[in-house]
């Protein structure tokens, strides 16, 4: 009986929770990080404007001593150092989840568009060994963290239109958005995608004050 009644308590918590995700920031689940850093995800999330539900899917979310945050179909590695800095990681996790827009919402036609409106090299890796603002997918990513969510303390402000946000203006990037995915689509890219977030402009300072590498 008492387990039973735990096991309704737990199943009763963890609804509360993924309904409480689902609502504003899209449908995820966490893998790993305490109560406090998975909270400074979910606040991240909350703070941008973007809509995170038009994901078609339930993004897992990886908290750990992974060193540069990144993303794959589906999946973040989120690391956990970088959430103790707080808000400071608010920008990294927008950009993150931008990366899951592009991989479940662009198709390749979408991405030219884009790669052509914000300029870059490549799209997404598939040449290797250019400089991270030289993908079209990460600058997509900053510009999304940073159009939605416009605070002095978003890690991905421009403060140019050389850097990966500043490639247009908001508006501009807002309303071309709107329109690729007015209707979104799911369209699967390689499984073998891999995209990262960009250096920190100021390094977090948590109690162990970790440094991490740029990409």
């Amino acid at each position: 009986m008492r387990r039973t009644l735990l096991t309704l308590l737990s199943a009763i918590c963890f609804f509360a929770f993924a309904q409480s995700a689902l609502a504003g920031g899209g449908s995820y689940a966490f893998a790993g990080g305490t109560p406090k850093q998975q909270a400074t995800v979910h606040s991240a999330l909350e703070a941008s404007s973007f809509s995170w539900g038009l994901i078609p899917s339930t993004i897992t979310i990886h908290i750990g001593s992974v060193g540069d945050s990144y993303s794959t179909y589906g999946q973040i590695y989120l690391d956990a150092s970088l959430l103790d800095s707080g808000r400071f990681a608010w920008g990294v996790v927008q950009h993150e989840m931008g990366h899951q827009v592009d991989f479940f919402l662009f198709d390749d036609a979408k991405r030219a568009q884009m790669l052509q409106l914000l300029g870059g090299k490549d799209w997404c890796y598939s040449i290797s060994g250019l400089k991270h603002s030289d993908y079209g997918c990460e600058r997509f990513a900053s510009e999304l963290a940073w159009a939605y969510w416009q605070s002095p303390d978003n890690s991905m402000k421009p403060s140019s239109s050389t850097d990966e946000a500043g490639a247009i203006p908001v508006a501009q990037f807002r309303a071309a958005l709107t329109q690729l995915i007015g209707a979104p689509i799911v369209a699967q890219p390689a499984s073998s995608t891999k995209a990262f977030a960009p250096g920190p402009k100021v390094a977090p300072k948590p109690q162990a004050k970790p440094k991490l590498r740029r990409h």
